[in-house]
């Protein structure tokens, strides 16, 4: 006969709550209900204090679920089903896995167990409603927050420069000297329209932002495009899940004229209005600035080593005119075809360097080449990069970790160094206590039997997360202080401290946006300082080398294979000979059939059939939706 043992697992999501739900009077309860109800003496109890139950990641519910897959325990006890959990899919996955391991879940308040059909059915049904409730509160809240909104109410947020928070109010005011500043950076952009050239000139005179850090051309853009400084309060603009993306504009609460205003409504769309220009490419400093070609005199061609001579590409919709690098021996006897545009190489190189910019801050003699491989390819730009070859990752390895091998020796005598790693660890325990404080304060408002008030939860929030962004604001301090501090392996020039400051805040770098924001001319002199060459054949970017002398080789999928469309009017050209091959192999196809097959736009294979057609290599039968292609007889 198998012996039973339980676990009784006791939770309180706030160290508020007490009475009936407090942790003595659930444990005391379930060691009871245990012996005289379930007949087990053999008990062990797992204590969750001040955690929600909104997930798993409760560090007494992870051991005690360890030892339940190791066979340790015959039940599972709980007060009642909320302790465990207020998600559905979690406790569904928790509860197979209890079945898995043949362990029977019970709770005591609402008198059922597993160990029978009804009881089973019965904790699906009371499941489902525990996470309906939960749901109905967090939708109440946040009409709640909408209704404030609507009203011009604030709902907790960081106060923007130029205001402070008033607690007669109960809403920012401005600030006038903080105002100031707000004011001299719309001067500031009208004068020399670029985001990056304010933010130089404003460190440069050392004008502080909000929480006393440096400027930077995103900070400077923040401002530029905040309506809060002509009066207006926007709310409900972007998901909560974390993500940050923008909804869609009918869901957002925008109320004009709800508070004093610091800049005036022309000056504020004269700003707006160069900004977006500036992005098409449409104002007088980017046609000043628009014959500067960024990687101009370090591509090279792959097929015959010639440097691409740099020309402007024909306009886009919008305006914008990449630059386009064309080999120059495209004509007469070589008859060489490779080109590449700005659209193509500016993704690649800029988030490749943006990649090699985070992996030098994280980088430890730990990490493996393939560590490395993987964070140097991660995005979009990359999709078609099978990987970068051994040795140059060897020794980029060598070049970001050689350096901390003689700091370990060094850490004794270099006390600063020492302090600065303390402050640090600290600083992120306080992050994490505070970041703790606003969970169990949310799960006390939405779920505390007792709970609090809107009122005191509205303010305790925004408290909190104004500690949390002063601690963040320390960290990244901190962390630029050390980056701007150290001689970098690949970018060692204090006067990019800022761009490398952009690309490290960007996940994906949009090339263009950080054109428009810095201007050509200083990304180009940036990346002629960290890279000697590029070389390109079909439009990809076959190498890289950096001044160090490091080169970085890439390896591509075949274009079969290929998972990026392709971007230029003349890319059908590189499909010329795996199309004949799909014709040999297959017979007779239709258009749709032979695009399916590659990433080509319905234009290009129009293009390139025709093409083939005329140089007699296909033909095709049928009218309309029943033409077939097929390969030429004399080539099958």
């Amino acid at each position: 006969m198998v012996r039973k043992k339980a676990a009784l697992y006791v939770r309180v999501s706030t160290l508020h709550q007490v009475d009936k739900d407090s942790l003595p009077f659930q444990r005391q309860e379930l060691i009871n209900y245990a012996k005289y109800a379930l007949n087990i003496e053999d008990v062990e109890i797992f204590e969750d204090a001040g955690y929600s139950a909104k997930n798993t990641d409760r560090p007494k519910y992870q051991e005690m679920m360890k030892r339940i897959r190791n066979g340790e325990f015959t039940h599972l006890v709980v007060w009642k089903i909320d302790r465990i959990s207020r998600n559905l899919k979690d406790f569904s996955e928790m509860y197979e896995e209890l079945k898995d391991y043949n362990v029977t879940f019970v709770s005591k308040n609402e008198q059922f167990d597993t160990s029978s059909a009804m009881g089973e059915a019965m904790l699906k049904i009371i499941l489902v409603f525990a996470e309906l409730e939960r749901k109905i509160t967090a939708e109440r809240v946040f009409s709640i927050m909408l209704s404030r909104a609507e009203k011009g109410l604030w709902n907790g947020a960081t106060v923007p420069i130029g205001f402070v928070w008033s607690e007669e109010e109960k809403f920012p005011v401005v600030d006038e000297k903080e105002a100031d500043v707000v004011r001299l950076v719309y001067d500031l952009y009208e004068q020399l329209r670029s985001t990056i050239k304010v933010a130089y000139r404003l460190n440069e005179t050392h004008v502080k932002t909000k929480r006393g850090g440096l400027w930077t051309a995103k900070t400077v853009r923040d401002i530029l495009r905040n309506p809060f400084y002509i009066g207006t309060y926007r709310y409900n603009m972007r998901e909560s899940d974390g993500s940050r993306r923008l909804k869609n504009k009918d869901e957002w609460v925008i109320v004009e004229d709800n508070h004093p205003a610091i800049i005036e409504k022309e000056q504020f769309n004269r700003v707006n209005k160069l900004l977006t220009d500036n992005y098409r490419g449409l104002t007088d400093v980017q046609r000043a600035d628009i014959h500067k070609h960024i990687f101009s005199k370090i591509i090279y061609c792959g097929n015959c080593n010639a440097v691409l001579s740099a020309g402007l590409d024909t306009a886009r919709k919008d305006g914008y005119r990449p630059s386009r690098y064309t080999c120059i021996t495209s004509g007469g006897a070589k008859r060489c075809s490779n080109y590449v545009s700005d659209l193509i190489i500016g993704p690649f190189v800029f988030n490749y360097v943006s990649n090699l910019i985070r992996l030098q801050e994280r980088i430890t003699p730990r990490h493996s080449v393939r560590d490395m491989q993987r964070a140097l390819l991660r995005g979009n730009a990359f999709v078609d990069v099978i990987g970068i070859d051994d040795e140059s990752l060897q020794e980029t390895r060598f070049a970001l970790t050689s350096s901390m091998y003689s700091e370990t020796y060094s850490l004794e005598e270099n006390n600063e160094t020492v302090i600065v790693d303390l402050e640090t660890e600290q600083l992120q325990r306080e992050k994490k206590k505070f970041e703790t404080a606003l969970m169990r304060l949310e799960d006390l408002y939405l779920f505390g039997d007792e709970g609090i008030s809107q009122k005191d939860y509205v303010f305790k929030k925004r408290d909190l997360r104004k500690r949390l962004e002063d601690i963040e604001v320390t960290l990244n301090e901190m962390k630029d202080k050390n980056v701007e501090d150290t001689s970098d392996a690949f970018i060692d020039h204090a006067e990019y401290f800022l761009i490398t400051k952009e690309m490290q805040q960007a996940r994906n770098v949009d090339h263009r946006a950080l054109s428009e924001s810095i201007g050509r001319e200083m990304l180009s002199d940036f990346i002629h300082t960290i890279i000697d060459k590029i070389i390109v054949i079909d439009k990809r970017i076959q190498s890289i080398t950096f001044k160090n002398g490091i080169t970085h080789h890439f390896t591509y999928k075949s274009l079969l294979d290929s998972k990026s469309t392709a971007p230029s009017k003349m890319q059908y050209k590189n499909y010329e000979e795996v199309v004949l091959s799909y014709l040999r192999e297959n017979g007779a196809c239709s258009r749709a059939d032979i695009q399916k097959q590659f990433n080509m736009s319905k234009h290009e294979i129009y293009t390139l059939l025709n093409d083939l057609i005329k140089r007699q290599l296909i033909g095709k039968t049928g009218q309309s939706v029943s033409i077939r292609y097929h390969l030429n007889e004399k080539l099958t």
